[in-house]
């Protein structure tokens, strides 16, 4: 994520400003402060004055469950600009966002950049021009950011859309049923709110190339139609407002997905004992001193993993292809064995390579029954082998994505370091044992090793700003990494606020990861309260959630004293149940009118919370 803020608003200059004169030194000043600042300052700095700018009171929330202020205010929908809103989950969304606004403003085409989270409700009814770039996660979940957003426009409040022309790409992933659920079902209801489609959905896949930079292309041009250029001559003249050709090269300048860095490996070892039936792993890695690798606590590190070797001549012989064949890639020639090992991801198929799969045995692709029972490409072949031609094989696969891991530390803490708490994945698939791809790739690493690395930002999970804010961290197994550099940030900097650590694994024995240290705080006074849950150390099971709910109380009152709340872990187990009895207790010990309904009332608090960035979640 190349913004540090996931409040991030961007505002040009509407027609007509250049009629306000300014004087010459200001216009030199302006300028002078401009050439001081990179790309990402500036597009803060934007969306700073343009806040200052408005002319509305700040937005103020409506709800009196909320005992803390809503977010900054923004700048007013305008019919002479476009909106651009980003739901991400992951990162893809809000960078193909972010590109799109840089896109705008080198146009000098009027527009505004926002997260899903921060844009205003009441706006909605005045807006003309509305980009949206959404992504779906597991079985048709929004991201955690677009939540508010999606009620507001699906309920009864969403107010008739005549005027409004929007342009959506969903971003998804075909190996899952619900295969860009979330943009499409928006698209239907901004449809029968009455707004017109600049054009259709679009529905990327993993490989969201294909799809994005024609849909990126055709928005500029529908923009450049409909939307009046400002004239003032500074925007136009502003550094970090170049054409994308030349954003890109100074992208390239630093560290990205696209350009990673060769980290060291410092240290690597395992820290459940012997008697774990898990493998984790803590692990050092020493980063450069350069600004595209500073990392916030809440924040990913990404790495790229090559293929397993033997699975790669594995799908060689069941294609019987050699691994010297050419292929082309990216307007560069390769070999297949090298595309296979370090271009092409054997797992998670396509819903679009099974059907081309089919069409080669002359079947239908409902006789694979979908991608689950095949997770990967050795599986289907065994199954279902058929003659590929090497260059076609290629391009029916999707392109390699990198790994993210939450980062397990503060740089306060470790200088140019980045730790992170790895599980091996292992597991049974008909009978042959599989792994994970990067998880088994850090295993076999040693210290020296080198790796290709790049920090992710993640503005969602981030420690409130007042360090006199209590925090409670909620995780299980691997996901009490970020939890880690959250304490030694707080330590750090020296904040007063208390910490509150609900952790969970199986065994204390075994799978109490990094127990010396939260007991080593928790003596010194840093770490104000833990509580664990093991879940087989009983004869009944024993989870997060249900350590939570005793709490119940406790809880309620840290939240009731502006407390936030943090969920990192299982997306599709842990989350939900921490979430459910979340619910609960606020329904529990929420005081509320008689003819308030329960679930209503609870799922609004919670909802405060989440527009007021107080319950966050990184879950996978």
């Amino acid at each position: 994520m190349p913004t540090n803020s996931s409040a991030a608003v961007t505002q040009i200059a509407p027609p007509g400003i250049a009629a306000l004169a300014l004087p010459e030194r200001t216009l030199a000043e302006l300028q002078q402060l401009a050439e001081s600042l990179d790309a990402a300052k500036l597009w803060w700095v934007s969306g700073y004055f343009a806040g200052l700018a408005q002319a509305s009171a700040p937005m103020q929330s409506t709800s009196q469950l909320a005992k803390l202020p809503t977010s900054a205010p923004v700048a007013a929908a305008d019919s002479r600009l476009v909106t651009v809103v980003y739901g991400s989950q992951t990162g893809n969304a809000k960078r193909i966002a972010e590109n799109l606004a840089t896109g705008l403003s080198a146009e000098h085409l009027p527009m505004r950049l926002l997260s899903a989270a921060d844009y205003p409700h009441r706006e909605l009814a005045n807006e003309r021009f509305l980009v949206v770039v959404i992504s779906t996660h597991g079985d048709g979940d929004p991201p955690d950011d677009a939540r508010s957003f999606l009620d507001f426009i699906g309920s009864r409040r969403a107010p008739a859309l005549p005027q409004l022309s929007y342009a959506i790409l969903a971003l998804g992933d075909s190996s899952y049923p619900q295969f860009c659920a979330v943009g499409k079902q928006l698209g239907a209801r901004l449809h029968a709110l009455g707004a017109k489609p600049w054009t259709p959905v679009q529905e990327a896949d993993v490989d969201i190339a294909k799809v994005s930079e024609p849909w990126h292309k055709q928005v500029l041009r529908l923009a450049a139609e409909n939307l009046q250029r400002p004239t003032l001559s500074l925007v136009a003249n502003m550094p970090g407002k170049a054409s994308p050709a030349v954003s890109q090269a100074a992208e390239a300048a630093g560290y990205t997905r696209t350009r990673p860095y060769l980290a060291e490996l410092i240290s690597h070892q395992k820290i459940t004992a012997r008697g774990s039936d898990r493998d984790i792993r803590h692990l050092e890695l020493a980063l450069a001193d350069h600004e595209s690798l500073h990392y916030q606590p809440g924040d990913a590190l990404g790495i790229w993993a090559p293929n397993i070797a033997a699975q790669v001549e594995q799908v060689l012989a069941r294609t019987q292809l050699s691994g010297a064949a050419a292929v082309v890639l990216n307007d560069r020639t390769t070999t297949l064995r090298q595309a296979l090992l370090e271009d092409r991801e054997l797992g998670k198929l396509p819903r679009g390579f099974l059907e081309l799969h089919a069409a080669r045995l002359n079947t239908s692709p409902s006789a694979f029954a979908g991608a689950a029972e095949f997770p990967q490409l050795l599986d289907l072949l065994e199954h279902a082998p058929a003659a590929w031609e090497a260059q076609a094989l290629i391009e029916a696969l999707r392109p390699m994505q990198p790994r993210l891991y939450s980062i397990a530390s503060s740089m306060r803490e470790v200088d140019h370091e980045a730790h992170l708490c790895v599980a091996h994945v292992s597991y049974e698939e008909q009978g042959k044992p599989r792994v994970g791809l990067a998880s088994n790739f850090l295993r076999e690493q040693v210290a020296g090793s080198q790796l290709r690395v790049f920090v992710e930002r993640n503005a969602r999970f981030r420690l409130p700003v007042d360090g006199s804010t209590d925090v409670i961290m909620i995780g299980a197994g691997t996901g009490v990494a970020p939890y880690r550099g959250f304490l030694q940030e707080r330590i750090a900097t020296g904040a007063k606020g208390r910490n509150w650590l609900i952790f969970g694994a199986p065994h204390a024995r075994h799978d109490f990861l990094y127990q010396l240290e939260w007991q080593k705080a928790l003596q010194a006074g840093q770490l104000h309260q833990i509580d664990l849950a093991f879940s087989r150390d009983q004869a009944s099971k024993v989870y997060v959630q249900d350590r939570l709910r005793e709490q119940g109380k406790a809880i309620f009152d840290w939240l009731e004293n502006g407390a936030h709340i943090y969920v990192c872990g299982d997306a599709s187990r842990m989350a939900k149940a921490v979430e459910a009895v979340l619910l609960e207790i606020i329904e529990k010990h929420l005081g509320r009118s008689p003819n308030d309904s329960p679930t209503e009332v609870a799922l609004a608090y919670l909802d405060q919370l989440r527009q007021q960035k107080r319950y966050a979640k990184d879950v996978y």
